[in-house]
């Protein structure tokens, strides 16, 4: 299987998708334990939930699961979030702290050189492409990083998450232009809540493209899952009726981004 899979549009947005594929090799799942195979920490669903939104929007979506190898962290393996609990480069434990892989089968040193050369580097390769051509032909690039998670987990953050939990890492990785664009109807519409760079400030995709001063503007999106699954357990079913509110704010998000740079007020 590629480990990419890449929609071209002619939109100046475009999404990244990293965590949403759930594509492992056999001999790689045979290590996992029964926890791990669970492959509990997808974002389950996010690119239906965002399909359709924004016609003529590009798509850069991994089809690996995370637990092969995070393409939303630091290939060096660097903490994104110094002094709080997270998960590595090649996890070997979920969102709860709990091992994954079977005792003596985690994945070695070379092993993760291997991995992030077969699955990190070709994903960023095409999304790195893709911000590209799309600058190109608009004069800036709006990259939107798109995630989902359990809305209530104790080992990585505190209490009930936000639904929408927005990151530029503290306004570095955009414009206030476009930050103001994702916030405000986050922020305006009810019952859902909102945060601007707290538990989340955005993880290596945003902060790695982020450039605004070049024209090329980073911003994250973490979703808690109860806003569009049946419930956040197996078998994680899509749910489009509980979703349909979410999809209706998304979708005027994206169309602001979209709308915002087309207007050359982002032009360096």
């Amino acid at each position: 299987m590629m480990p990419v899979a890449v929609t071209k549009g002619d939109s100046p947005v475009i999404l990244g998708l990293p965590h949403g594929g759930t594509f492992a090799p056999d001999a790689l799942l045979t290590r996992l334990n029964d926890r791990g195979r669970a492959l509990s920490d997808t974002d389950w669903h996010i690119a239906q939930l965002y399909q359709g939104l924004l016609p003529g929007v590009t798509t850069v979506e991994a089809t690996f699961h995370r637990y092969v190898i995070d393409a939303n962290r630091d290939p060096a393996g660097a903490s994104l979030y110094l002094g709080a609990n997270t998960t590595s480069l090649c996890p070997t434990t979920d969102f709860d702290g709990l091992d994954i892989w079977t005792a003596g089968q985690e994945p070695s040193a070379d092993e993760i050189a291997a991995r992030e050369a077969q699955y990190h580097a070709p994903y960023h390769a095409a999304l790195a492409a893709e911000v590209e051509r799309v600058k190109a032909r608009h004069g800036v690039a709006i990259v939107y990083d798109c995630h989902s998670i359990r809305s209530t987990i104790p080992f990585l953050f505190a209490g009930l998450l936000p639904v929408f939990s927005i990151g530029t890492n503290d306004g570095q990785t955009c414009a206030s232009q476009v930050s103001d664009a994702v916030a405000t109807p986050c922020f305006a519409t009810k019952p859902f809540d909102a945060v601007l760079n707290g538990r989340f400030k955005g993880g290596w995709t945003t902060r790695h493209y982020g450039q605004p001063g070049s024209g090329v503007h980073a911003i994250q999106m973490e979703l808690a899952q109860r806003a569009y699954l049946a419930a956040e357990a197996a078998p994680w079913n899509y749910a489009p009726q509980i979703a349909a509110p979410l999809r209706a704010v998304l979708a005027k998000i994206l169309q602001s981004l979209d709308t915002l740079a087309r207007s050359g007020a982002l032009t360096p």
